[in-house]
């Protein structure tokens, strides 16, 4: 089992490849709240998301022999665009099988880190079949998105630069999609903060881990349709074991809210966030109002900002041409 050791050990490891991302602070938002709100900007991390942590983790940890085989992941964004950027910084090469309905903009950034994309069926079980029998006919090493311990401690770094930077907190609130980015979350704040309540938030629409969580075993996610893409994947037996552990509960937000969550980190705070990343500060909003806060120190992670402005801009490209 991963402990806050580990972590430790994967902070010193990549350190210097991953941004100290910032600890962003609106006194908006703490009046709104009650509380003394720190949101832990991983959409200011390299690829625009907090994946990059753990794959520099497990893939700087790779023998030369792996290294010299290649790497490959499968994902619908975030975790190909930072398999594909870690392995291009160490010179490898990297196969990424990505979804066919995986947003554009992620796609595109994964070939440009130099890439090669392999395409799947939507089924996030297809697209792992076809990774692992693509590892097992090349030789790859297989950098899985969340069910891998390094991957998780490489994660969990956000937590301690929290805590190194404003000392301990009362609560976390993180997102919860596969699990890696709250498993190595809790454990480190837990590890840190003895005395913080970890608070998982997941969209209504991909209510697999707070239905196992309810439960008391894994249950998988049966095509979720949520605008929060990066949250649809099911735990792993590894991640939910962790939460089950370390979290106090989790909170279901609805897609309403995380829109609302996202037009606040815009227009209040200048952040541009992904649906996935706005799902932590939906659920802080909706604690506030349901449990409320006695201005207790609260972080939350945003977990990326890769989002696809296309169409967002193509509104103003036609008020240019005088065709709106």
């Amino acid at each position: 089992m991963i402990e806050l050791t580990d972590i430790w050990s994967a902070y010193d490891r990549i350190k210097d490849m991953v941004n100290k991302t910032p600890l962003m602070t609106s006194r908006t938002l703490d009046t709104m709240t009650n509380a003394r709100c720190f949101i832990k900007g991983e959409n200011y991390q390299r690829i625009g998301a907090f994946k990059f942590r753990g794959a520099c983790n497990i893939i700087k940890q790779l023998t030369e022999e792996e290294k010299e085989r290649g790497v490959i992941a499968h994902s619908s964004g975030n975790h190909a665009q930072a398999v594909a950027l870690a392995a291009k910084l160490l010179d490898i090469k990297s196969t990424i099988v990505m979804p066919k309905n995986a947003p554009k903009v992620k796609v595109r950034a994964t070939k440009g880190y130099g890439a090669e994309v392999v395409w799947a069926e939507n089924d996030p079980q297809a697209r792992s079949n076809l990774c692992e029998e693509l590892a097992e006919k090349h030789g790859y090493a297989l950098i899985h998105p969340f069910d891998d311990e390094r991957i998780i401690a490489g994660a969990g770094t956000a937590s301690l630069e929290i805590v190194m930077e404003k000392g301990e907190m009362d609560f976390l609130f993180c997102p919860v999609g596969g699990g890696g980015l709250l498993s190595g979350n809790s454990i480190a704040m837990t590890g840190l903060c003895p005395d913080a309540s970890i608070i998982a938030v997941e969209p209504e629409r991909a209510d697999d881990a707070y239905k196992g969580y309810k439960k008391g075993e894994v249950v998988p996610s049966v095509n979720p349709d949520t605008i929060a893409d990066g949250l649809r994947t099911s735990l792993s037996p590894l991640t939910f074991s962790i939460i089950r552990e370390n979290v106090d509960e989790i909170l279901l937000v609805n897609e309403k809210e995380i829109v609302d969550a996202m037009k606040f980190l815009w227009e209040r705070m200048k952040m541009v966030v992904e649906p996935s990343g706005a799902v932590s500060i939906a659920g802080l909003i909706k604690w506030s109002r349901e449990h409320g806060f006695d201005q207790e120190k609260v972080a939350a992670i945003i977990s990326g900002g890769n989002l696809d402005l296309t169409d967002f801009f193509q509104t103003f490209y036609a008020k240019i041409e005088g065709k709106y």
